[in-house]
């Protein structure tokens, strides 16, 4: 049997992400994933190209968005002979795509390919009412005009209010930031802990901006060439004065240590290293192992954003690696409390336990962990976060020249996946 091929990271491109109903209000997921996708066929010169595949995804689509990515390229400069499809798993989609892009590649089934995400959180589906969408049916099934006209006669004006989007968890009816608030409490997490994971989160991109660290992986979109959320004056004592967003009496998390509603898009090239060599492209950094997890969270609510604690357990056993052997760690910043909380259990043996594991994977060189600020400061486009992640990586390693890197996110539905990287 071969044995599977390296995958390289060879590029990345994202637009800069905007807080929902700013500067992104009017454009739809195709609009902001194509002019991410040709950002990056401009930087690496792949105008005209037939790539192996494009993969990715939106967490938030509309129905005309059925076939998202397949029509993202034909929107682009490639040759529209490249095939493309859709991959949703919450906010763990732009990782996941990159999983898939990587081992059709390690597979020697494709030799290059693209994964990227993409969301808006402005543009969202308006949906309409129960009884109104079963009148309307009804009427549609009438053969006669004035059976369709008595049909209509039964819509009320209350009818016509749109149902309110919301992105709470089917299963439980809370929202992430509902369960998140059940986590804090339960392992202990301070509202002073979270504020200032938060203050860090904005002042390291702040200083990634002012050294030039994210020149090259962005692509300027509609007037912004920066995150719109990077706060450069925020401080402790302004985030101490921000009130509860979820528990209003008793809660600890906030807007300011909470990632906001964002839209963005996002995109990373892979390629095996024959491919890489013969188009000019020097070799960023190599994925080499990934892990996708799930944990139960309906009964045991403060779970929902802790299935990284398997996924890495797992993945780290498996890579024959301790959690110490990593140059860089870039963990998803969904809500600081829920990254303080998965670094507390990883480091105890006794918060291990209910999960299953009988030894902690112990602490981390916090100096090492999201260098350059994360989801806190960048915000979080759902689907795009994972591919701003894995860019991070991949220039922190190439510019280091050697080492390895850790990467986690979280999902919705209890689920999330880790991944190494290697330069």
């Amino acid at each position: 049997m071969n044995q599977p091929r390296k995958v390289a990271v060879v590029g990345y491109n994202r637009i800069p992400f905007a807080r929902h109903n700013t500067a992104y209000a009017n454009a739809s997921n195709q609009d902001m994933m194509v002019a991410a996708l040709n950002g990056l066929i401009d930087r690496y010169r792949l105008q005209g190209l037939r790539l192996g595949e494009v993969a990715g995804g939106a967490v938030i689509k509309h129905t005309r968005e059925f076939n998202l990515m397949r029509e993202c390229v034909l929107g682009t400069t490639l040759d529209h002979s490249t095939p493309a499809c859709d991959i949703q798993q919450a906010c763990d989609t732009g990782i996941e795509s990159a999983v898939y892009i990587g081992n059709k590649i390690a597979l020697g089934q494709i030799e290059v390919g693209i994964a990227g995400g993409v969301d808006s959180t402005s543009n969202v589906p308006v949906v309409l009412g129960e009884r109104l969408r079963k009148i309307l049916l009804e009427a549609r099934r009438e053969k006669s005009f004035g059976g369709r006209l008595g049909k209509f006669m039964k819509i009320r004006l209350k009818d016509l209010a749109p149902v309110a989007p919301g992105i709470d968890e089917p299963r439980s009816g809370l929202s992430m930031g509902g369960h998140t608030e059940i986590t804090a409490k339960y392992y202990g997490i301070t509202r002073e802990a979270q504020d200032l994971f938060a203050l860090e989160s904005h002042q390291k991109m702040v200083k990634a901006y002012e050294e030039g660290f994210f020149k090259d992986m962005l692509t300027p979109y509609l007037g912004l060439d920066r995150d719109n959320n990077v706060r450069k004056d925020t401080s402790m004592e302004k985030l101490a004065k921000l009130k509860p967003a979820f528990d209003k009496v008793n809660g600890t998390l906030t807007a300011g240590n909470s990632t906001p509603f964002t839209d963005g898009a996002s995109c990373v090239l892979l390629a095996s290293e024959a491919w890489a060599r013969d188009h000019g492209l020097p070799v960023l950094a190599y994925i080499t192992h990934a892990e996708v997890a799930a944990i139960e969270y309906v009964t045991q609510r403060q779970n929902l954003l802790l299935s990284p604690v398997y996924a890495a357990t797992r993945m780290l056993r498996r890579a024959e690696l301790r959690f110490q052997d990593f140059d860089f760690y870039e963990i998803h910043e969904a809500f600081a409390a829920q990254v303080l909380a998965t670094l507390k259990i990883w480091e105890s043996a006794e918060l291990m336990k209910p999960f299953g594991f009988d030894q902690a994977l112990g602490s981390i060189d916090r100096s090492k962990l999201n260098v350059k600020g994360s989801s806190l400061a960048a915000a979080h486009p759902f689907a795009a976060t994972g591919g701003r992640i894995i860019a991070t990586m991949a220039k922190l390693l190439n510019t280091k020249g050697s080492g390895r890197g850790f990467i986690s996110v979280c999902a919705a539905g209890g689920q999330g996946i880790t991944m190494i990287m290697e330069k």
